[in-house]
């Protein structure tokens, strides 16, 4: 491809993922309530005003509006043209990588799932098993596809992800009598290992954890709640299954050099 070519394909895959973002919106806001993603029309949650379709352009509108409805003037959260901004950025990122390839466009598939997972978590502290069942089924039958993931990797991905978190969590629970870990941060680090494989999670589970002590417990202090603050873990696990995506490679072997 040309330049000229490259940057009209980089746009579009921008914007793209802008509106995968704002469906992803309604899977975050529909999902957790048992709603259909599909129908009724979006509609603002506090007056119930079916959104226009020039009031639901991703990131645009919201500007536009001022981030207030048009109809009642109530507030709409900033969540909105955050998780179209980041699935846009992925969607560039992911194009910059694979081109316009299948590769391309199943990896924004589980990237997008990503986000929607973490969103979901924050506001509700659950994680719909109608997005992590289904992602490790799909990201095994990706790895038969994939240059770089063998179905076997993917395979053991999904025991040692699932197994490995779930066998944690029993042993955490008998010695303090407490849940530490719930089931759908074990079926999402299933489904992380289903698409990146075995060889990702210890680098995965690592980064979520640094994640989780710092952001964490940077929340804790703030909050001033202490222990009595519910932290969702399936945040970092996500954060952590990106970074190693994007970046894995190249800080394994920064790290590795500094071992010589």
């Amino acid at each position: 491809m040309t330049p000229h070519t490259i940057t009209i394909y980089s746009v579009f895959s921008f914007l793209f993922g802008l509106v995968l973002g704002s469906f992803a919106n309604v899977c975050i806001y529909r999902l957790p309530l048992g709603k259909s993603i599909v129908s009724p029309p979006s509609s603002c949650p506090h007056c119930g005003t079916q959104i226009r379709f020039y009031d639901n352009i991703p990131i645009l509108s919201y500007v536009l509006l001022r981030g207030r409805c048009r109809n009642c003037k109530d507030p709409i959260s900033i969540q909105y043209p955050l998780v179209e901004l980041i699935t846009g950025i992925i969607s560039l990122a992911l194009f910059i990588r694979y081109d316009l390839s299948y590769q391309y466009i199943l990896y924004l598939l589980f990237s997008a799932s990503l986000v929607v997972i973490t969103f979901i978590d924050l506001h509700h502290k659950i994680i719909p098993d109608i997005i992590s069942l289904p992602g490790i089924v799909i990201g095994f039958l990706v790895s038969f596809l994939s240059p770089y993931l063998t179905w076997i990797e993917s395979a053991i991905g999904i025991i040692a992800g699932g197994g490995g978190l779930l066998l944690i969590a029993v042993v955490f629970e008998r010695l303090t009598g407490k849940e530490g870990i719930g089931g759908g941060d074990i079926k999402l680090l299933a489904m992380i290992g289903a698409w990146l494989g075995w060889k990702a999670l210890p680098f995965v589970v690592l980064i979520s954890s640094v994640l989780g002590i710092i952001i964490g417990g940077g929340a804790l202090l703030i909050s001033g709640k202490g222990m009595r603050v519910k932290i969702p873990f399936g945040p970092f696990l996500a954060m952590g299954s990106l970074t190693y995506f994007f970046f894995g490679n190249p800080i394994v072997s920064w790290y590795g050099n500094l071992l010589m």
